[in-house]
Parts: structure tokens; sequence; C-alpha cells
């Protein structure tokens, strides 16, 4: 009996047991935050603005939490990302119309999806090269079609941008007595549906469990008549697909190009599925997991500067500092589960 069945018969498993450790230590930070900081954590909106904020970090994550989950890695994610925006803001300011932007984002992630899965599953290169040549591929690309910042300038995409989602009986009272109704962006909405969708793709179908499979132990899912090949090359491509789709949100919150856009989104978002219980080798990880993971991550960057440090250096400093705290949380845990396995 392979490792991977013997983790899906336990009553809760190493990756329950590190998304649970993730949710505790956000929900006890943030509440810490309310009784020590006050302020804007008093308010629900706060939760709202991370969650504006970071729509195309916590999609990016969850394509990422997928190929970290098959044994893989893909740093070519911010870069990706960056090209999606600069593409479209270009083609939308140029006459573009509004579905065929979508559909150009789709594809340009798609396109890195393929051709870098592609060269790690089938020609079994490896994955970091891969991905680092994609990286500064995708930069190289982003600098060609413009230096220079480029704004959208374009009357639809401008009323998609300004939508919001209000809820008034989540909103808060203002200083001058006014009620302010819980604001959403709509680029929310879709990294919700895109955690969710991940979520049973890695839950209830075969192919998610395939990815845990071939994470866990490559030769036992040979054995267990698993294609590992097509496997990881489909995480990649989900990956790609996922970072179109948060290109176009990121464009969706910011509204305009840059050749910096994404700048260090990829390292943001391992750091992400890393805290949220996602391990670097492979087979343990929730998508979950990795959301929360990405809200501990931002939340601890609002404490720093809502603390009154606003140089960020502050902010890189608590990241690596919490960013190993979880990873030797993780260690420990795991070692004490396989003790008592072996008991």
């Amino acid at each position: 009996m392979t490792d991977f069945m013997k983790k899906s018969r336990e009553p809760f498993t190493d990756t329950q047991l590190l998304m649970t450790i993730t949710i505790g230590i956000f929900v006890g930070m943030y509440i810490l935050a309310m009784i020590f900081l006050q302020g804007g954590f008093l308010h629900v909106q706060q939760i709202a603005d991370l969650l504006n904020d970071n729509t195309s970090l916590i999609i990016v994550a969850c394509g990422l939490t997928i190929v970290m989950i098959g044994g893989g890695i893909d740093i070519s994610v911010g870069a990706v990302t960056s090209l999606v925006v600069m593409s479209c803001v270009l083609y939308l300011n140029n006459g573009g119309n509004i579905f065929v932007s979508i559909l150009l984002a789709l594809g340009i992630g798609l396109a890195f999806g393929v051709v870098q899965g592609f060269l790690i599953s089938y020609l079994e290169i490896q994955p970091f090269i891969v991905t680092l040549a994609g990286m500064f591929f995708a930069r190289g690309l982003t600098t060609i079609l413009s230096v220079n910042p480029q704004k959208v300038d374009h009357e639809g995409f401008a009323d998609l941008m300004s939508s919001r989602i209000e809820i008034p009986w989540l909103g808060y009272t203002a200083n001058n007595g006014n009620k302010i109704p819980l604001r959403i962006e709509i680029g929310v909405v879709v990294a919700i549906v895109c955690v969710i969708a991940v979520f049973f793709l890695l839950r209830k179908f075969r192919l998610g469990r395939n990815f845990y499979a071939i994470g866990g132990n490559q030769q036992s899912a040979l054995m267990l008549g698993i294609n590992v090949k097509r496997t990881r090359f489909l995480s990649y491509v989900i990956s790609g697909l996922l970072c179109g789709i948060a290109g176009y949100t990121f464009m969706m919150h910011t509204g305009a190009g840059n050749a910096t856009n994404a700048a260090g989104m990829e390292m943001n978002a391992i750091a992400s599925a890393i805290i949220g219980g996602t391990l670097l080798t492979g087979g343990v990880g929730s998508v979950v997991g990795t959301f929360f993971g990405t809200m501990t991550l931002t939340t601890i960057k609002k404490i720093v500067v809502s603390s009154g440090l606003n140089q960020p250096w502050w902010q890189s400093i608590t990241t690596g500092g919490m960013l190993c705290f979880f990873i030797i949380l993780q260690s420990v845990v795991l070692k004490r589960r396989e003790k008592k396995r072996t008991l």
C-alpha cells in the first residue's frame, strides 16, 4: 500500500492538519490585531480590502498549489501575469473588444502553461530551469510591448473596473454618521470561484487525486497506472490558465499595465502556498490552506504598517520570519506524526 493510500485512509491527514494550523493562526492573529491595533481591523471592510487588493495573488497561488502538490515548481507565474496585463491593456487601448481581451489573457496563460508543461513533463527538463527561462522570456516580451506604464483607456472596461458588489448589512458607520456598505470588487468573486473550482478538482476528481499521488511517490503512482507525464503536464496547463485569469483581475484592479507589474508575485505565491501547508516536496497541500496562507501573509504586512513600521524592509523581514516559522512548524508536526505511524 502506497503512502498516498495510507494518507487517504487517515481520519485527519497531513494536509488537513497543516491547513487547520494555518487557519487557526490567521484567526488568532486577526483577533489580536482587532484588540491591540483596532482601527480598520474592526470593520469587515478591512477583510474585503485584503481580498480586493490580492485577488490576482490568490488566483496565481491556486495554480501554484496544484503544481507544488504534484512535486513541481513554477517561478514564471508573476512574469506571465505581467505579460497578460500589458498585452490586454495595449489591445483595449487600440479599440479592442472586452470579450476578446479575456480570450487573449487566457490564451497567453495557456500558451506558457502548455510549452513549459511539455518541456518539464515530456522532455524531463528541470522545472526550475524551464520556468526560470519562462520568467525571463515573459518579462522580456512585456518590456518589448511597452517600457512606459500604460493606463487602460477603454470606456466599456472603465465601467467594468468601477463595478462593485455592495452588501449594506455588512457595512459600517463612518465618523460623520453615514452608513457605508461593504464593497467588493468583481475580481474577488472570480478569485473565490477559482478557489472553489480548484478545491473540487483536488478533492472530487481523479485528476486531483493523481496530483497528490505523483507528488507523494512517483514510482508508486506509476505502479497504480497513473500517467505521470500527462498529469504533471496538466498541472502546468492549469497553472498557466489561472495566470491568465489573474492577469485580467490584476488589470481590473489597477487599470494599468507596467513592465514591473506583479514583480515578486511568484515568491509571494510560493510563500502563500507554503504558509497554507503545501510542501515543496509535493504530495501534501490544500487550496483552502493556500487561500488562508495568502490572507495570513497580507494581514501580517498590514499589521506591520499599522504598527508604524512603514519602511518596506520591515515587511520583507516579517515575511521571511513568518515563512521560516511555518517551514519549521511543518517539519516538526510531520516528523512527530511520522514517529506515531511507525510505533
